[in-house]
């Protein structure tokens, strides 16, 4: 069984509050907006580390990390990128790629809104984990954590982390 941590939306913010949700993963990962490749250096020592950049990542960060990430964990086949959309909204950018990959798990970030919901029309899960950094209009900071295993997703729980803009 693999156990998965899905984040977004760091702006460039890290903490060690996350330690303890993240050092039993076997993944991590990032649906975009790190803000800077320093904020996620600890990420790919406690797990396997994949991540997406966002619209507001400069070059270091688009240059390390694509657009789009697709590809199966313990049977499931995942599609991650920042923006999106979320069930009967789709860009046509992610339209088209959720109707030619046909995942069975869509992740993305962008809107700061915890969301997760079924895709009845494609069969897929669409995830959104909120946004884990203070910057943005969001009230509470989230993450997202699940387990894998045998092409089943189960034990989805969200994480949260606190109000935005209360730093220790």
């Amino acid at each position: 069984m693999g156990k998965v941590a899905i984040i977004s939306d760091n702006h460039g913010y890290y903490d060690d509050e996350l330690k303890p949700h993240l050092e039993d993963c076997d993944q991590i990962w990032h649906a975009g907006d790190i803000g800077s490749l320093e904020s996620i250096a600890r990420f790919s020592q406690w797990a396997t580390f994949k991540a997406v950049y966002g619209n507001i990542d400069d070059k270091s960060v688009s240059l390390t990390y694509p657009l789009n990430e697709i590809f199966i964990y313990e049977g499931i086949k995942v599609f991650m990128t920042h923006i999106g959309g979320y069930p009967g909204k789709y860009s046509s950018r992610v339209s088209k790629i959720i109707s030619e990959e046909k995942p069975n798990l869509y992740i993305c970030g962008h809107s700061h809104i915890c969301k997760v919901m079924p895709d009845k029309r494609y069969h897929l899960l669409h995830v959104n984990p909120g946004a884990y950094g203070h910057h943005g209009f969001h009230k509470i900071r989230t993450i997202i954590l699940l387990d894998i295993k045998d092409g089943k997703m189960t034990n989805l729980r969200v994480v949260e982390l606190g109000l935005r803009g209360h730093v220790r």
